[in-house]
């Protein structure tokens, strides 16, 4: 007899499944930051999330930071984010694996004025309910 390959028939095979962790469970819990309404602007049609990491690392900016670094703010670093990830996205266009890109940005924290350079990584995949997602990731995340 063939194993159950489907997801059908494994439901049957294993039963229904405890629980799912969710993309909006994650957006809930705070794990992923939603940004479509600002990554609409840049261009996408999707809906676009951060990593916590990746909201902390490359877009938080306070009015303390700017006082005690530079003079940056929020918004300015969440473009910068989006628009770099949307030019990458337009050139891979049909490409189906991890997308990643560099971009420039002020450790937050400390007293550190120079940009730095990271990277960070595209993924694109399913949402809740089928629909193409893309989230932003630092490499080390999946």
């Amino acid at each position: 007899m063939k194993e159950a390959v489907n997801n059908t028939e494994q439901t049957l095979f294993f039963g229904d499944p405890i629980h799912q962790y969710t993309r909006a469970d994650a957006i809930a819990d705070g794990f992923l930051v939603d940004v479509t309404e600002v990554a609409k602007e840049a261009g996408f049609v999707c809906p676009v999330a951060v990593t916590n990491a990746v909201w902390e690392d490359c877009i938080e900016w306070s009015e303390d930071d700017s006082k005690r670094q530079t003079h940056q703010d929020l918004s300015g670093r969440l473009w910068d984010v989006l628009w770099m990830a949307f030019i990458i996205c337009q050139g891979a266009r049909g490409k189906d694996h991890a997308l990643y890109y560099s971009l420039y940005r002020v450790p937050r924290g400390g007293r550190k004025t120079k940009p730095r350079k990271t990277t960070l990584k595209i993924l694109t995949g399913p949402g809740d309910n089928g629909e193409q997602v893309i989230t932003i990731l630092q490499p080390n995340e999946d």
